[in-house]
């Protein structure tokens, strides 16, 4: 099978690209580089010894766009591209809505014309808004709470009705909440730019000097030590996660959902805690005041991708941090070094 990724050059989707790669799938990626790095793609190639289409095009040239779908057989897409930074969609929603949307809309467009009807969607745990308990399963209420989320939700919405539309289409929609880790190598990891804006990436920086401390926002939550408790995956783990669901779902029409966690969370000091013996040293934090919109626990019930994917997390946070370390300690500047 030939599988077209979108945003392929990014975090989890390069991941997703080397395991897709080292399962025997050929693959074309398309990525605009606007949060990401060419280097990604020639780290791809270089650990899986196997070479494949890169087109750096905006999924919002429809135009070029058709040109990938025109000039390579596709038998199926795993959707990865799209703006996701929570607190800069509250900045920029408009931008948000539309990138996230037209660029799913002018795909899924094309998918049609060219009769592609396999389509894997990274969705987010976002959709669940703030959910009243945990672990959270794949029937909970949806809402959202940031433009990000909306798009997710939107988009999930618009991928649903064209199913219905178009019975040979499958749809698998995969929920996650937080990955963090890297590729064994140390060469492939998480490359955000400017100051990081999830907490694995930060506290990296902070261990390797780039940044002076960690800030943990409120330390009176109804947890395990008053910090925020979520649920981390190795993005390894995940990036399997798509690959039993493209195997899984392909020929099977209709949506499919799922949540990819490891059922566990982590709180926050938890999370210092480990880092801090994966660098060696204890890294400095500092308590901040709650903001506002966060829970205090989100974590994942992902029974249902274990009983009908066989897919399971397999990786625990000290591995998480080690590979996040060994990545972040040998390109302190990302790809940039």
């Amino acid at each position: 099978m030939n599988i077209l990724v979108t945003g392929g050059a990014g975090y989890i989707g390069s991941h997703t690209c080397i395991e897709l790669l080292n399962a025997g799938y050929d693959i074309v990626v398309v990525d605009n580089l606007d949060n990401s790095n060419i280097k990604a793609i020639d780290t791809i190639k270089r650990l899986t010894g196997k070479d494949f289409p890169f087109y750096q095009y905006d999924m919002l040239e429809a135009d070029k766009m058709e040109e990938i779908f025109a000039n390579n057989k596709i038998d199926g897409v795993i959707h990865f591209a799209g703006l996701k930074a929570v607190g800069e969609s509250t900045q920029i929603p408009l931008r948000y809505y539309h990138n996230n949307i037209t660029g799913t809309l002018i795909l899924m467009q094309l998918m049609e014309k060219y009769d592609v009807n396999n389509i894997v969607f990274s969705s987010s745990a976002t959709v669940y808004g703030m959910p009243k308990t945990v672990p959270i399963t794949e029937d909970f209420p949806l809402s959202t709470t940031n433009p990000y989320g909306s798009t997710k939700l939107m988009i999930e919405g618009i991928m649903t009705d064209a199913s219905k539309a178009n019975p040979k289409l499958s749809v698998t929609l995969l929920r996650y909440f937080n990955p963090i880790g890297a590729h064994k190598s140390g060469d492939l990891g998480e490359d955000p730019k400017g100051i990081p804006n999830n907490l694995l990436p930060y506290v990296a920086q902070v261990a390797v000097g780039k940044l002076e401390k960690v800030h943990v926002y409120g330390s009176d939550y109804p947890t395990v030590d008053g910090t925020g408790v979520r649920d981390y995956i190795h993005v390894v783990d995940l990036a399997l996660g798509h690959l039993r669901a493209l195997e899984h779902c392909s020929d099977k029409e209709g949506v499919h959902i799922y949540n990819l966690g490891t059922g566990n969370g982590y709180s926050v000091l938890q999370i210092v805690d480990a880092f801090s013996k994966a660098c060696g040293k204890e890294l400095p934090y500092v308590i901040d005041p709650r903001r506002p919109g966060d829970i205090a626990e989100c974590y994942a019930d992902a029974a249902k991708a274990k009983n009908e994917l066989g897919w399971v997390a397999t990786r625990g946070i000290a591995e998480m941090c080690e590979d996040t370390w060994r990545w972040q300690s040998k390109h302190p500047n990302g790809f940039d070094d």
